[in-house]
């Protein structure tokens, strides 16, 4: 069995979690893979820190997909899909924090080598944002990177949507698997997306959008992308979680300033007070990736 069989074989079982199949990559990474002698389970969850109450779904899951190359296609479900011992597999990703062993995705894989700019914003986000993202993206910027964002209502859609009627690239990173819309109203954007950019997902198909596969696709985001940019955040918000991230995988964070009597503007005047890059002018932006 190859190598990217395998991982993808561990990625799609049960009971185990991101940072047990990061460390389930390490180790292999540091061992000599053999494509006939297959690390035995008790091994392998013990190099991932799976506990007792885990074990018995892990062990039956690795061993069916083993064993059954049916079920392995039914959960592929027929959608392209990259590992991280892929040549292919984002560089900066490969490196940062709990990166997926797999990513699911329809659309132009070659738009994950250009210049890559993340936008996040609180999910309640006012008009504010929307201001500043017509003014930030089309131009300059959606002629010289791609946006990522993860398709949520706010400011995610609308970075999508400007960087494509600018004819720019995007990029969606969505928490659930590629065949499900959510939220619903951004069924035909995803689809548009998945269609001519490009959607990617570490859920397979039919995986709904559980509240813990929200922060786990931003650090795919923040893995991804050089600079991230915050419009709007509240203090200890979500969005803040993501920048965070970012610093942690060394990328730029760039933040739009915004009244200090708005509760929206607290978490991106903090990042700027903490050294985040202010954000004023498309050409603030474009400064980070190019020198002009």
């Amino acid at each position: 069995m190859l190598l990217r069989d395998f991982l993808l074989r561990i990625h799609l079982c049960n009971g185990i979690g991101i940072i047990g199949k990061a460390k389930v990559y390490a180790w292999l990474k540091q061992s000599e893979w053999s494509n006939t002698q297959l690390p035995p389970v008790e091994l392998l969850a013990n190099v991932a820190g799976i506990n007792q109450h885990n074990f018995a779904a892990f062990s039956k899951s690795y061993h069916q997909l083993l064993q059954d190359t049916r079920l392995v296609e039914k959960l592929v479900a027929g959608e392209k899909w990259l590992s991280i011992c892929d040549p292919d597999y984002p560089v900066a990703l490969r490196e940062a924090f709990a990166p997926p062993l797999i990513l699911f995705y329809r659309g132009r894989l070659p738009l994950l080598s250009r210049p890559l700019l993340g936008v996040v914003s609180a999910r309640d986000c006012t008009n504010y944002s929307f201001e500043v993202m017509k003014k930030l993206i089309p131009g300059t910027v959606s002629n010289t990177m791609a946006i990522v964002s993860g398709l949520a209502k706010g400011v995610d859609t609308l970075a999508h949507q400007c960087a494509i009627a600018s004819g720019g690239s995007t990029i969606a990173v969505i928490g659930t698997g590629l065949d499900i819309e959510y939220p619903a109203a951004n069924r035909p954007l995803q689809q548009q997306i998945g269609q001519t950019q490009l959607l990617i997902s570490e859920y397979p198909n039919h995986t709904k959008g559980y509240r813990s596969h929200f922060p786990e696709r931003n650090r795919i985001i923040a893995g991804l992308v050089q600079s991230i940019l915050v419009t709007e955040a509240k203090q200890h918000s979500g969005s803040l979680i993501t920048a965070n991230l970012a610093l942690q995988n060394n990328r730029n964070v760039l933040a739009v300033p915004g009244p200090i009597n708005s509760p929206l503007s607290v978490g991106t005047n903090e990042l700027i007070a903490a050294g985040a890059k202010p954000i004023l002018q498309a050409d603030d932006i474009v400064e980070e990736f190019y020198q002009i």
